[in-house]
């Protein structure tokens, strides 16, 4: 039975045990072309925006104030056909191509279950480990791409998820805010010194693949390929935003958040179907509205718009989903220490591209947040409507390790009215 964090290090003693360096050290990769090879704009692709911690969502996309649970914000008016916080102008100026659910309703209230729920749709269990949707996408998307040389889930900024019984080579790779290759040591090396070594490693993990010790030494030889190809692919020009013009970079932002969005953009124009910008620090629990106002609003609010703007732009946006969530929303009653706990029984999530229907409110909850006054969504049902604008069936049946039928979203339904 696969480790997930054990093959992750084996992917990155790979990738040392060939070259030992980071994106940048390859002399031939150093003048590549800042021009990404681009696919058909008909490829589908997610690009999902995870809110660590869980972010304030009565705050952001359902505030309420006429309530005591309102806070400091004021709604104001989007180019959709509902209001969201006076904090996000650049994102009200998008809402005519975005929507927001405000019914979910979730039961897991813990950081690490939460995470669990909202990325696999399946709220944890001792017996089986359920791929991340990332991975899901890679398994079923990855490999009708045969021009794709670089992973097909991308995980930047972040990390711990897994592909769980859909194997290592589905697992999300992980870049660091900047494209680099986490634990990679950075060396200079000509390109036949490299090719010595991934034939000597060739040469190992086909030995490793005729000891007969079940599937995992085919799981190493996937890596491997995937460690070669990521060393030698001008594919990874794609994670180097740097190439872009100045002022492309500047409406993006020059902080994590907008570097990983615009870096998503570029992998997306590469083929990559599934990638996750990590932005964490949303756990408010003390001085939510400073921490909002001064430091996690802006460059939302910045770097999405941004997004959908470029995507529109590229005539990219009906085949990009864009997702804005995190593990659960914040308590609608605001605690002694001017912050928010932990809520998982009514909170809010963006959504927008895909050929989904933008500029519109899904769900409503009462006068107070509290309570749901409309149909509620579970995570499975988000990801159903994810895997339907992504052209996914929704009767796909994955098959765990010990033979256990596994309906794709945990057998969810589309959110009817986000469908075109």
């Amino acid at each position: 039975m696969f480790n997930p964090l054990l093959d992750r290090r084996h992917f990155m003693q790979h990738v040392a045990a060939g070259a030992a360096l980071t994106v940048p050290t390859l002399g031939f990769l150093e003048h590549l072309s800042a021009n990404v090879q681009q696919v058909k704009k008909a490829e589908k692709a997610c690009i999902m925006v995870w809110l660590g911690g869980g972010a304030p969502t009565i705050d952001m996309w359902d505030l309420k104030p006429e309530s005591k649970n309102g806070g400091e914000f004021k709604p104001i008016a989007t180019k959709g056909d509902f209001q969201i916080s006076d904090q996000l102008p650049k994102l009200a100026g998008v809402m005519d191509r975005m929507s927001v659910v405000r019914s979910m309703s979730t039961r897991e209230a813990d950081h690490a279950r939460g995470r669990y729920y909202m990325h696999t749709a399946y709220v944890p269990n001792p017996t089986v480990e359920h791929p991340d949707f990332g991975s899901v996408v890679s398994y079923e998307l990855g490999p009708k791409r045969s021009y794709l040389e670089i992973p097909s889930f991308i995980s930047i900024g972040g990390g711990g998820g897994s592909a769980g019984f859909l194997g290592m080579s589905h697992a999300p790779f992980v870049v660091d805010g900047n494209g680099n290759i986490r634990n990679a040591e950075m060396r200079n090396m000509t390109a036949d010194r490299l090719g010595q070594r991934l034939s000597m490693l060739g040469v190992i993990e086909d030995n490793f693949i005729r000891s007969n010790r079940g599937e995992l030494p085919q799981a190493h030889k996937d890596i491997y390929v995937q460690a070669k190809n990521l060393l030698t692919s001008q594919q990874m020009a794609a994670f180097k935003t740097e190439q872009e013009d100045a002022k492309t970079r500047e409406a993006y932002g020059n902080n994590n958040l907008g570097r990983g969005l615009l870096m998503a953009r570029r992998l997306v124009e590469t083929g990559v179907p599934f990638i996750e910008v990590n932005d964490g620090g949303w756990d408010l629990h003390n001085g939510v509205f400073n921490a909002l106002k001064n430091n996690k609003l802006p460059p939302l609010d910045q770097a999405v718009a941004a997004l959908m703007n470029d995507l529109t732009a590229r005539g990219m946006l009906n085949n990009v989903v864009v997702l804005v969530m995190g593990e659960f929303g914040r308590t609608p009653r605001i605690n002694q220490d001017v912050g928010r706990d932990h809520w998982a029984s009514s909170w809010s999530l963006a959504i927008g591209g895909g050929g989904l229907k933008g500029g519109r409110a899904v769900g409503a909850t009462d006068k107070d947040g509290v309570g749901i006054e409309s149909q509620s969504y579970l995570p499975g049902d988000l990801w159903a409507t994810v895997a339907q604008a992504m052209g996914i069936p929704l009767s796909t049946v994955h098959t765990s390790k010990r033979g256990r039928p596994m309906k794709i979203a945990n057998g969810g339904t589309p959110i009817a009215d986000l469908l075109s």
